[in-house]
């Protein structure tokens, strides 16, 4: 076990907090995910794994939240009929399939997949199934944020501090934009060996990279497409609560700040991603408006969409060298991408993929046998169709979750909801657009977690049943003193 100094901090907070406020904990384990390059420590024993400081502080966030809650409030998040039902079928069943078919397929296919050697980068192969250490790495992902998903349940449940979710999720995006800021200064500088701190795991990292004569943004992770997916998740909800005009002096600067850091990063999935995102949130504000909700930015959002065609042509015509520029610009991340070299190589990952599906007749090769450029794909070539039932059947029951029946003062904590939600369907766009493993990180759990205890009925106890209580109350107290 090799520990990295960003490890030994990691362990120093978490043992901190500990001792400080429950709060501190979830504000803790949400900063950390922005770290996605920040390996605590690698595993020479699995192939040098790297454990990410999100993981190991998942271990003191745990410690905490049973420290102040017990684990009653936590095994409650995954009690029938709600979305954490269906995760933990999904996460019971992915352990299985990673025990027990790759064994029962060995020899027998051919699967892509990550091959590692000690003191060397991870590379992707096509080689005869086996059981590996991706298998295990895999299923302790897949655990981690089943056990997020509930530990944050308890939380926000026990607290109902939706307006601390707010807090956190702002200040998770401005250390993820100071990340970009200082990722970008350092390149130009000379001087990114300032942020080797946060680039500690074993992948391939791809931080010096320039498109279109634009620096890729990758932050605190490997790369820019990496950096783009988690943004976006964060864009979309910071967004969404901006349009429901939660803490609009705030909100409204960030979410600009996060797009404008969307487009600098150069990614295709970022740019797709938002292609699915804002429209979305156009047309459920608008739909907000219409309905019984408060108002969004209904007029706001008509006059750019009417606008955005007007502006458009005229750059066109005004500025055709821009134009001719911006074009060349999409179409080299964009446009081009399915030519280029990453694009057919991702094909043909998805088309292994699918093979694998075949091949093990619809049940999967086992949870982290097999990569793919896509999260539909990584279902069904991992866990095979009851698994990527149980996934969509988890989501379902996420999105489809409503707030329930509340005074009118409560209309922060829907917002919130929305806004979790968004953050839901941002990560689902990027993963289903190229998504190479089943863990879908540690943030996609917490909004979760988050979503299924605010939307989840409180129990409120009537006028008599309070009467009935406070007299046995008196009772036994009588009795104790006779």
């Amino acid at each position: 076990m090799n520990f990295e100094l960003i490890g030994v901090i990691t362990v120093i907070v978490g043992l901190g907090v500990l001792f400080a406020p429950v709060h501190w904990a979830f504000t803790f384990m949400v900063i950390s995910t922005a770290l996605g390059s920040a390996a605590a420590f690698n595993l020479p024993a699995l192939g040098g794994a790297s454990v990410l400081v999100p993981n190991v502080f998942l271990l003191f966030f745990c410690a905490r939240i049973f420290m102040a809650y017990g684990e009653g409030p936590v095994l409650a998040a995954y009690a029938p009929p709600k979305a954490g039902f269906w995760l933990l079928v999904l996460t019971m069943f992915g352990l299985m399939t990673a025990i027990l078919l790759p064994r029962l397929f060995q020899g027998t296919i051919d699967v892509l997949t990550v091959e590692r050697s000690v003191g060397a980068r991870s590379i992707v192969a096509h080689v005869p199934l086996r059981f590996s250490s991706s298998n295990i790495t895999q299923a302790i992902y897949a655990l981690g944020g089943a056990v997020c998903f509930g530990l944050c349940y308890a939380y926000i449940r026990r607290t109902a501090a939706s307006a601390h979710l707010v807090n956190v999720l702002l200040i998770v995006a401005a250390v993820n934009l100071g990340f970009a800021v200082a990722d970008v200064l350092t390149y130009f500088t000379g001087t990114e060996q300032l942020l080797e701190f946060v680039r500690t795991a074993n992948y391939a990292l791809l931080t010096a990279s320039e498109k279109g004569g634009f620096k890729r943004i990758s932050g605190a992770f490997p790369e820019a497409s990496a950096f783009a997916d988690y943004t976006l998740v964060l864009f979309a909800a910071i967004a969404s609560l901006w349009l429901d005009r939660i803490r609009s002096r705030v909100t409204g600067p960030m979410a600009a700040a996060l797009l404008v850091a969307l487009v600098l990063s150069t990614s295709a999935t970022a740019l797709v991603g938002l292609a699915v995102v804002v429209p979305f949130l156009w047309s459920r504000s608008v739909a907000s408006a219409l309905g019984s909700r408060r108002a969004g930015r209904t007029g706001f959002l008509l006059a750019v969409a009417a606008l955005m065609p007007l502006a458009l042509m005229m750059t066109i015509t005004l500025f055709p060298a821009t134009a001719e520029s911006i074009n060349q610009f999409l179409d080299e991340i964009l446009l081009s991408k399915a030519d280029s070299q990453s694009g057919r190589e991702r094909m043909a990952w998805n088309a292994a993929a699918y093979q694998t599906f075949l091949d093990t007749s619809g049940l999967g090769a086992g949870l982290g046998s097999a990569r793919a450029s896509s999260y539909l794909l990584v279902l069904l070539s991992n866990v095979g169709v009851p698994g990527t039932a149980a996934f969509c059947l988890f989501v379902a029951a996420t999105l489809r979750s409503r707030m329930p029946k509340a005074p009118s003062g409560d209309g922060e904590t829907a917002s919130v909801v929305r806004a979790a939600k968004a953050g839901l369907v941002a990560g689902l766009t990027t993963s289903l657009i190229s998504g190479t493993v089943y863990d879908l990180g540690l943030t996609f759990y917490i909004l979760a977690g988050s979503i299924s205890a605010l939307t989840y009925p409180r129990v409120t106890m009537t006028q008599p049943a309070r009467a009935h209580l406070a007299g046995a109350s008196g009772r036994r107290h009588s009795g104790s003193l006779s």
